[in-house]
């Protein structure tokens, strides 16, 4: 894969920060059991340490089907996820076909909605597909659960291509012409490219097609650029960030602001291309939702076309309908969320094991978010249901706590399910709605018997550092811990040595805090707590504050990330507080 020569600069300058790393970053690595080998391979930018892609099973059987449709000039569908894994999968082999010269009426894009086709692909999208004379269909993101549409497609003489990462979990695999996924039953349970995105898996079949159409002469562009929706995508599907993801992801997110893809351009401001710097928090909390929204609320098609699109008219139109779409949807899920965390608050008895709310008013587009917030508020398992299109039918978004492994916890109730799916940390599932007391009592009576500490969140912090530790220096150091994400969390650290100097109440449920240091009055912190009042188990601010009054020697902890805001040209330090408590 060629790469700019200003990747030699960087794996250059992030070799020499490894020998010179700040003391607080060297305590990082240390506080998570790195050793020195440890830290020089999470530095590494060096994509020839990668593993053989090419090693996947199917991967090269999948590439000469392709490279003959490709020659024969069939047409290639490709069928993508709705959400932004499986929409930056499809982005990512549209942009690849192109590349190769197919002409666009050759590639043929589809996405299912949520709420008419569902998760997957099924039957009546190989009849889509053969009706569209469609030769050879790549799923990506989706399609190993899926073994009744493999059936069907071999039956109906279509082709099938499966890429996907989720987890083998049927009987038997699905009978398609080619199934690559890292993660299917007979690949090594150790493998190194295990915790890939589908857009992961993507990439490795456009890296393998253009390894073997070079090998019989042929040339292809460097797929380099083709790193930012890997990047994009791995990120926010919440892959692993392991030495793999981690270099693939990095080199993506170095192209962000100098991106060339129309699509992707829209979400940076002109501020942010010109200070040239993509942190991997832009993808999760803005970039990803964006993408995400129109899908949780009505078909996806807007943010794929956003992705590929060949113009600045088109991109802009595309994103206008993102921007109002994530709108409606912060909305609902705001509704929602509340309605939610209600249910649970007024449930509560005794000891959490699980919170699993139903409510046939839900959205379903935004259940998989809030199911997310319960587990952050509440630090247990949380499985929120609402009402499926089918009479008597209940769907569920899943998100597990701690270690859990949901999938496996769930799987073991696969009887009570119609569809199940997912992997460790998160599923989604339909069911009876008979069924609904029945998993309550089953998920309560097996998480009985699983120590705490494996089945709840726990708020761990990295270090315990001083308000006088805090400088512009040591907060631009920590950019070189990035991207966090999954298994790579952002630091979280504990303070204490301040008193809370003033607070506002931002929107009726932010907090901004003005801090000083207790032994040095010069040093002044900014933070802002999202969404603090009303959270379980936090001290309203007012409290806080009134606790210091009345006794001077009352010591407070604070527990936050840390960061640069920009503003106006302008930036200053920025403590993201997740809560202040009493030290006594």
């Amino acid at each position: 894969m060629t790469q700019p020569s200003t990747h030699t600069q960087a794996v250059s300058s992030n070799s020499q920060a490894s020998k010179a790393l700040h003391p607080i970053i060297g305590e990082l690595f240390k506080k998570r059991g790195f050793d020195a080998n440890d830290v020089s391979e999470f530095l590494s930018w060096d994509l020839k340490e990668l593993p053989d892609l090419s090693k996947m099973k199917d991967l090269k059987k999948a590439s000469t089907r392709l490279l003959l449709a490709i020659e024969e000039k069939q047409k290639i569908g490709v069928y993508g996820d709705y959400d932004v894994d499986g929409t930056t999968s499809c982005a990512l082999l549209y942009h690849f076909l192109k590349m190769l010269d197919v002409a666009d009426d050759k590639i043929e894009l589809i996405q299912p909605s949520r709420f008419v086709e569902g998760y997957g692909i099924h039957p009546p999208s190989i009849d889509s597909a053969l009706e569209k004379d469609i030769a050879v269909l790549i799923t990506v993101d989706c399609g190993i659960t899926n073994g009744e549409a493999a059936e069907y497609a071999k039956l109906r003489g279509l082709d099938l291509i499966i890429t996907d990462h989720h987890t083998d979990a049927l009987p038997e695999l699905p009978e398609a012409f080619a199934v690559v996924n890292p993660n299917r039953r007979d690949e090594d349970s150790d493998s190194l490219l295990g915790p890939m995105a589908g857009v992961g898996v993507a990439f490795a079949l456009a890296l393998q097609i253009k390894k073997d159409l070079e090998f019989a002469g042929g040339t292809c562009p460097s797929l380099y650029p083709l790193l930012q929706f890997v990047a994009i995508g791995t990120i926010c599907d919440l892959a692993k960030l392991t030495p793999v993801n981690l270099k693939l992801v990095r080199h993506g997110l170095r192209q962000l602001a100098g991106t060339k893809y129309e699509g992707i351009r829209t979400f940076f401001s002109p501020e942010e291309q010109k200070r040239g710097v993509v942190l991997a928090e832009k993808l999760s909390f803005q970039i990803g939702p964006m993408i995400n929204s129109k899908g949780r609320l009505d078909h996806p098609e807007k943010a794929l076309k956003l992705l590929i699109a060949d113009n600045h008219e088109d991109a802009f139109d595309c994103f206008s309908h993102l921007e109002i779409s994530n709108r409606e949807r912060k909305y609902i899920q705001g509704i929602v969320a509340k309605s939610a965390r209600e249910q649970v608050r007024k449930n509560i008895d005794g000891e959490m094991f699980i919170n699993i709310v139903y409510d046939s008013e839900w959205h379903e587009g935004v259940i998989g978010i809030v199911a997310s917030r319960l587990v952050e508020e509440f630090k247990v398992p949380a499985l929120v249901f609402t009402d499926s299109e089918e009479e008597g039918v209940i769907k569920c978004s899943a998100r597990s706590a701690g270690e859990l492994d949901l999938f496996s916890l769930l799987n073991d109730q696969k009887d009570l399910f119609i569809k199940f799916g997912g992997h460790k940390a998160a599923a989604g599932l339909s069911m009876k709605k008979e069924n609904l007391p029945e998993l309550r009592t089953r998920l309560k009576n097996a998480l009985v018997n699983v120590p705490a500490i494996a089945r709840t969140r726990i708020d761990n912090y990295d270090l315990e550092i001083k308000p006088e530790a805090i400088n512009p220096a040591f907060v631009r150091s920590l950019d070189l811990l990035e991207p966090y994400g999954m298994h790579n969390s952002k630091p979280v650290f504990k303070m204490k040595g301040f008193k809370i100097a003033s607070f506002d109440v931002l929107k009726e449920v932010h907090v901004r805090w003005n801090l000083v240091s207790v032994t040095d009055p010069r040093v002044k912190l900014k933070g802002i707590s999202f969404n603090y009042l009303g959270k379980w188990g936090l001290t309203h601010p007012e409290d806080l504050y009134a606790l210091k009054l009345k006794n001077p020697e009352e010591e407070l902890v604070a527990y936050f990330t840390l960061g640069l805001n920009y503003f106006r040209g302008n930036e200053h330090i920025q403590l993201m507080i997740d809560k202040i408590e009493s030290g006594f």
